[in-house]
């Protein structure tokens, strides 16, 4: 299932696969810049931090400035729905500028993987982020998911892509991605 989605720019995407046994949220965004900056954007940590401090979200320990690569890990705390949660991500496959992908270490969810891609388009970049994830807990969890997570995810992911696409764009981000 394909929804239009008329802010930031935004081609198509596919939300949540409401058919598939573990969640996944598809969001597609074209930048008007080389898959190169957007492949640092996204992996810098500086960034995301801005990207994310609606939540008070910081990182507390592995990596936790500049630009994140292959092997290293990061843990955030963060608020999100009036709880402090972390998180500990690694990085486990490293192709710049084409993909990365990082997954869950610790944390509250079951899954977590978020893999990133990075296409050349005549205009830009095309990027991809996919996300699988679940809950623990059985059919409690499969219903959170779906009712609450899967948007309220899809919802910081797009925050988080157009603070990504404004920055390469226009050339402000953090020093480490420049």
């Amino acid at each position: 299932v394909r929804f239009a989605w008329p802010l930031c720019n935004r081609t198509p995407f596919r939300s949540v696969d409401r058919r598939s046994a573990v969640p996944r949220i598809e969001i597609l965004t074209s930048i008007q810049a080389s898959p190169e900056r957007c492949f640092d954007c996204s992996c810098d940590l500086d960034l995301h931090l801005r990207s994310m401090a609606h939540s008070g979200e910081r990182a507390v320990a592995g990596k936790t400035s500049g630009l994140i690569g292959m092997g290293e890990e990061v843990t955030w705390r963060g608020r999100h729905f009036g709880i402090v949660h972390e998180h500990t991500s690694k990085i486990t496959m490293f192709d710049r500028p084409r993909h990365f992908r990082d997954e869950m270490t610790r944390g509250r969810f079951k899954r977590f993987v978020h893999d990133h891609d990075f296409d050349a388009t005549a205009t830009g970049t095309q990027m991809r982020d996919v996300l699988d994830f679940a809950s623990p807990f059985g059919a409690m969890g499969r219903l959170v998911d779906r009712v609450v997570l899967a948007d309220y995810l899809r919802r910081l992911l797009e925050e988080r892509n157009t603070t990504i696409r404004e920055a390469a764009e226009t050339g402000v981000e953090s020093e480490a991605a420049s």
